[in-house]
């Protein structure tokens, strides 16, 4: 779970080892975490006669002491337990960190025990009343089988459109990677406001003149002159509104593009060296094929590929098959949380900075020299998820068999129905030494 927890404002707090729960768009709580077991607490130091004084008594009825309570009963499976320790917490009138950590727990907990409505309604509080960042959602490995339900896809379309009942962070976020990839469409804006408003001051003069010409008379202006003039204003703004409201579309398309990318950037794999990576640490590294269908379907796609296994390496394609239906029956184990303990080390930490982890000459040769001809994926549920809401957004009747083959910078460089030709991406993909393949990154 991505453990939450709220630093005491009136004591020094001491800690034997402190793990930091970030992400790039959001700042959490420092919570201690212990080597052995997987618990986290606050230890008081005694230096201070004023902590001393304060009875253990005291501290059970603080919001702080059942938000740490119910992370310890998490972490030993007793998720119910820890379901009625989070509802106390909110019930102690908590300060807003506090009560963003108790929801964010809450909706952790019931997120494991499949109920993804009540996962959603407590993500959706804290995104909306108490500063959540959808960023957290993404990267949490807790919440992978709350991301595979329909209520995450419904949450993160509300984020999208930056409604009312869930706050405009994370749009304001996609709009900034938009206008980086889009640079001129605010100019274009401008240009189609500015001339609409200089047709419409126009029109604003042409119409009592196109009323007198009609009526005639000794100083009456030209008609069909008069006439044209209107009917280029008219146009004019037609034309120019028609463009506006196109370009608002296209940007909706853009933003939910980025939505899906950012998802996708975010979706687990596990290497042929038995490490566990998110696809965000192999950009600029390798192209993945996601290869999605029948497993007849696939498995002929992958032997296929081996004739040209030499030129696809020299290329950094990496497979990713994907068969349908392998994630509708998620596996839940009765002990542990999220993914095991060595796959979740194997995970980068969401307290790092992911830039310079994965920018690090040091980590991407070792990374280099792990990644194969194939990957696996984990938590196939939610590749499913992402893969049909692409086939939805490029016209294709989800659960179809189709391949995605990605660009070095991990966005989408196209897709196709069937299984690829494996001879065309040969001759179509450069060499990951070449200059085009530079310029991809």
């Amino acid at each position: 779970m991505a453990m939450v927890a709220v630093a005491l404002h009136h004591h020094l707090l001491c800690f034997s080892k402190r793990k930091t729960i970030t992400s790039a768009l959001l700042h959490r709580p420092v919570l201690l975490s212990s080597r052995k077991k997987a618990q986290s607490f606050f230890i008081s130091c005694s230096s201070s006669s004023s902590s001393t004084s304060q009875t253990p008594e005291a501290n059970t009825e603080t919001p702080e002491y059942h938000v740490n309570l119910g992370l310890q009963l998490f972490s030993k499976g007793r998720v119910k337990d820890a379901l009625v320790q989070f509802d106390t917490a909110l019930s102690l009138d908590p300060n807003p960190m506090e009560a963003q950590a108790a929801l964010y727990n809450k909706a952790c907990c019931h997120a494991y025990r499949g109920e993804g409505n009540k996962a959603a309604d407590c993500l959706r509080t804290a995104l909306k009343e108490y500063n959540l960042k959808f960023g957290t959602i993404l990267n949490d490995p807790d919440l992978a089988s709350f991301r595979a339900m329909p209520e995450f896809k419904q949450l993160q379309e509300e984020a999208r459109l930056g409604g009312e009942d869930i706050g405009y962070s994370f749009r304001r976020d996609l709009k900034l990677i938009s206008e980086v990839q889009a640079p001129f469409r605010g100019i274009r804006r401008f240009f189609y406001i500015a001339f609409t408003a200089a047709a419409g001051i126009s029109m604003f003069f042409t119409v009592p003149r196109l009323f007198r010409a009609i009526k005639g008379g000794d100083d009456a202006p030209d008609l069909w002159e008069t006439a044209g003039n209107a009917a280029i204003n008219i146009g004019g703004i037609i034309v120019l509104v028609a463009l506006f409201l196109w370009d608002n579309k296209k940007e909706e398309e853009q933003l939910a593009q980025i939505s899906r990318d950012e998802t996708l950037s975010r979706l687990p794999l596990r290497l042929s060296t038995n490490r566990i990576v998110e696809l965000v640490q192999l950009r600029d590294t390798v192209r993945p094929v996601i290869l999605a269908g029948k497993k007849e379907t696939v498995s002929l796609a992958l032997q296929r590929a081996e004739r040209f296994r030499a030129e696809l390496l020299r290329r950094g394609v990496l497979l990713v098959p994907i068969i349908w239906g392998e994630g509708r029956e998620a596996k839940i184990e009765k002990k542990g949380f999220g993914l095991p303990s060595k796959a979740a080390a194997s995970l980068p930490s969401i307290g790092e900075d992911f830039d310079e982890r994965t920018q690090s000459i040091v980590a991407k040769s070792k990374l280099k020299a792990e990644i194969r001809f194939k990957a696996e994926v984990i938590s196939p549920a939610e590749w499913e998820r992402w893969i049909r809401d692409q086939q939805k957004a490029e016209g294709v009747t989800p659960g179809e068999d189709v391949y995605i083959i990605l660009r070095l910078d991990g966005r989408v460089r196209r897709s196709g129905r069937g299984m690829p030709d494996w001879q065309q991406i040969v001759q179509e993909l450069p060499p990951i030494e070449a200059i085009l393949s530079k310029l991809e990154r």
